[in-house]
């Protein structure tokens, strides 16, 4: 089968899905050893949004997202290790052991978290780039949430001060169709959230969340459009979760077949047959690639146990500040 992307995406699509995939099922499996605590949502199932997303942005775009944030975070270039051990609530974490699963930050790979407020970060990603165009960057931000938070009235304000500013900023509602467990069926007579985009003359789009393909091709559009100084896009990525909606959600609201029909379509088997069929790789360099990513999961989980916890004064320190935060453009 003929691609318009070549060899490199794909082996970049693959080892970038496989090792969010691995990470996030030892997360689970250290989760039920007690090895990590408090709240941990899974992106399994999704991470072709993540992949899809990387291909299609610059390393200085910024990304800030909700409480189901490893996979962006890693793809975004925030190491395993810092991430693993801020699962474990080390200091050597992303947020030196303080935020969790759901606050994960990077100042250096512009990724601005992880956000425990359902829909908080939907207004703070207009900020950021309204930053962004005060200081006559050419930079975009992907300010990405839940079909759950679609419903919340901060979208409403900050998407009509999007359009009126024309902010360079992309809205992308990853909706796996159940927010914490309750179906899009049940929460709106808009059932293509994308729509919601209409009422602020701002353009929107569906894409298939589970294709690396689609995902790069409506944020290429969505980007250069922000970029160019057309202002918003409104990105509704429909994907699934094949877990619960975090560790302690068994889930009992969707069929098993439901979810079956879903991993049919599984978005890293897909990528692999695209890349065997293409003969871009042998069976030895995939199982290669399998062991490295083995390897820098394992590698990761030694890093968090060896890892100390904060030290107490850590406690009083990230609380408050007199300065500015210049960051924003450097």
């Amino acid at each position: 089968m003929q691609s318009p992307f070549g060899k490199e995406n794909y082996l970049y699509w693959y080892e970038m899905m496989l090792l969010l995939r691995r990470f996030e099922e030892k997360a689970g499996q250290l989760y039920g050893m007690q090895k990590i605590r408090g709240f941990c949502h899974l992106y399994i199932g999704q991470e072709a949004v993540a992949a899809g997303t990387m291909t299609a942005i610059r390393d200085d775009d910024n990304i800030i997202t909700a409480y189901r944030d490893h996979g962006l975070a890693i793809a975004k270039g925030v190491t395993p290790d810092e991430c693993m051990a801020e699962l474990y609530g080390k200091a050597t974490g992303c947020t030196k052991g303080k935020g969790g699963s759901m606050h994960f930050f990077s100042k250096e790979k512009r990724f601005f978290g992880g956000h425990g407020i359902v829909g908080g970060q939907i207004g703070l990603g207009a900020g950021i780039a309204f930053a962004e165009q005060y200081h006559g960057s050419d930079r975009a931000t992907l300010c990405f949430f839940g079909d759950g938070a679609a419903r919340q009235g901060l979208l409403h304000e900050t998407f009509n001060m999007a359009v009126l500013w024309q902010l360079p900023v992309v809205f992308i509602c990853e909706n796996n169709h159940y927010a914490m467990g309750t179906s899009v069926e049940r929460t709106s007579k808009v059932l293509d959230i994308y729509r919601l985009a209409d009422a602020y003359d701002m353009p929107g789009d569906s894409v298939d969340g589970m294709s690396c393909e689609e995902v790069h091709k409506g944020l290429d559009r969505a980007v250069r459009r922000a970029r160019e100084g057309g202002g918003p896009t409104f990105l509704e990525i429909k994907t699934y979760r094949y877990r619960g909606h975090s560790m302690s959600d068994p889930a009992k609201y969707r069929s098993k077949e439901e979810v079956e029909e879903y991993k049919e379509r599984d978005p890293i088997q897909t990528v692999l047959n695209t890349i065997m069929e293409n003969n871009w790789a042998t069976e030895a360099e995939i199982e290669a690639i399998a062991d490295k990513i083995k390897n820098i999961v394992e590698n990761s989980v030694k890093f968090a146990e060896e890892s100390p916890f904060p030290a107490d004064d850590e406690l009083y320190k990230d609380i408050y500040t007199d300065q500015t935060y210049p960051f924003i453009t450097d």
